[in-house]
């Protein structure tokens, strides 16, 4: 279960350390400033609180007995729930490769100890600002039926997802993270060199009936992270508008909709959950309703009106 914490007034941080003092001197510093803080005194227990609370931020110990703060960096990173977190590394090692390390292993920042307040909260408000800014946007994405995530082509991770994301995936693809579904993962994979020249490819469309999902590869977000954005359309009021034009039952409508998407009599019996016989009786009737003789002038004549009302329709 999560905790259920109160984010309305404070940010809430996390701060890991096996040394009480250092814990110590952070918490009042934090709680000074207004932070919600939570702590955390190894490796295992540091992963645990954030996969209950989801801070806003992590400030991580480099050196820990047991499980290092390198390899909490690389499990935070590595699942979808903690993946966006900020990380600050707490750290004595100033040598080039424990810094190297620590930015490898997910971290966005370090600071030196003896640990200087003043200093953490500096940084700590520079990552903040760009983490509450990228939760707005993906928030503000949701809201308008837009869902967003994640994903590492290199290892094909799918790194973060929004609420309404999971839920496309689930029912379009029947994958769920840390899992990007493979239509995805080729789409995206196939046209990364045109993408890391900031040359748009052209969207990536799954069916669902009448529903259908319109995928875009929206920026870059990191070294080897890319933020699709993907929402989701449904063709009923197409459908209904055809039933009003011409005139046809909304079984009869729904036949000339697939038949517009160029399905077969077979086809549009799989997907309607009926016989072929029964689909070729109801194209009899389109037929003689919209006053032609084959399925070419059939969807001619519905795609011209189709156009006429929703400019937008993808045949």
């Amino acid at each position: 279960m999560k905790e259920i914490l109160d984010r309305a007034d404070s940010e809430v941080v996390l701060v890991v350390d096996d040394v009480p003092d250092n814990l110590s001197v952070l918490h009042d510093a934090l709680d000074e400033s207004g932070y919600t803080v939570l702590v955390a005194t190894s490796g295992e227990a540091a992963l645990q609180r954030a996969l209950q609370a989801l801070p806003d931020i992590v400030l991580l110990d480099a050196m820990m007995p047991g499980m290092d703060g390198f390899e909490v960096a690389k499990r935070l990173k590595a699942q979808p729930e903690t993946a966006h977190i900020p990380i600050i590394f707490m750290t004595g090692l100033t040598e080039t490769e424990h810094l190297v390390a620590a930015l490898e292993a997910g971290g966005v920042d370090y600071v030196t100890k003896p640990i200087k307040p003043k200093e953490v909260l500096a940084r700590m408000g520079v990552h903040l600002q760009s983490a509450r800014q990228a939760r707005q946007t993906r928030n503000a994405l949701d809201a308008f039926g837009y869902a967003s995530i994640t994903v590492r082509p290199s290892d094909g991770r799918l790194m973060w997802q929004t609420p309404l994301a999971r839920e496309l995936l689930a029912a379009y693809y029947g994958t769920s993270a840390p899992q990007t579904p493979p239509a995805i993962l080729e789409w995206l994979r196939r046209h990364l060199a045109d993408a890391e020249r900031q040359i748009e490819p052209p969207r990536l469309s799954a069916e669902l009936g009448a529903r259908r999902l319109s995928i875009r590869l929206h920026q870059q977000t990191g070294d080897d992270d890319w933020l699709i954005v993907m929402r989701e359309v449904s063709d009923a009021a197409v459908i209904e508008s055809m039933s009003l034009a011409f005139k046809l039952t909304a079984r009869e409508a729904e036949v000339l909709y697939w038949v517009v998407k160029g399905k077969i009599n077979r086809d549009i019996a799989d997907i309607l959950g009926a016989s072929p016989g029964t689909v070729k009786k109801h194209l009899e009737r389109v037929f003689a309703k919209l006053g032609v003789e084959t399925r070419t002038a059939a969807a001619g004549m519905a795609m011209n009106r189709i156009r006429q009302v929703h400019p937008q329709f993808e045949g």
